[in-house]
């Protein structure tokens, strides 16, 4: 295999590995968006913000390893910005809170990022 080529396949990798993130953090945000409107049973919030918190972790984790290829101080403001958004979740599904607003918004602006 050709140097081009084995580029070729991790460009590839990595844009189908962005793409998964996007659907992942859509899927998240459709949950939040229907806990906005009202339209969910209290299971499904607990399930929605559950599904939130858990996504953020995956993704805490990928960045805190020293492998992950984007620079450090980019991966330290993520990092940042996910361990807000699990303490958000928290927050809704503990009650302390109720404004869903935020939360979407930054899956949102990171989604879109991607």
């Amino acid at each position: 295999m050709s140097f081009e080529a084995y580029e070729a396949v991790v460009d590839e990798s990595g844009s189908e590995a962005r793409g998964r993130e996007r659907q992942a953090l859509s899927v998240g945000i459709d949950r939040l968006e229907r806990l906005q409107k009202g339209r969910a049973s209290f299971e499904d919030q607990v399930q929605s913000l559950l599904y939130v918190r858990r996504l953020w972790t995956i993704f805490i984790e990928d960045l805190s390893h020293p492998e992950n290829a984007l620079p450090e101080k980019l991966r330290a403001e993520i990092i940042s910005i996910g361990l807000w958004v699990v303490k958000e979740a928290d927050r809704l599904r503990e009650e302390k809170s109720n404004d869903v607003v935020q939360l979407i918004e930054i899956n949102r602006l990171i989604r879109d990022a991607l």
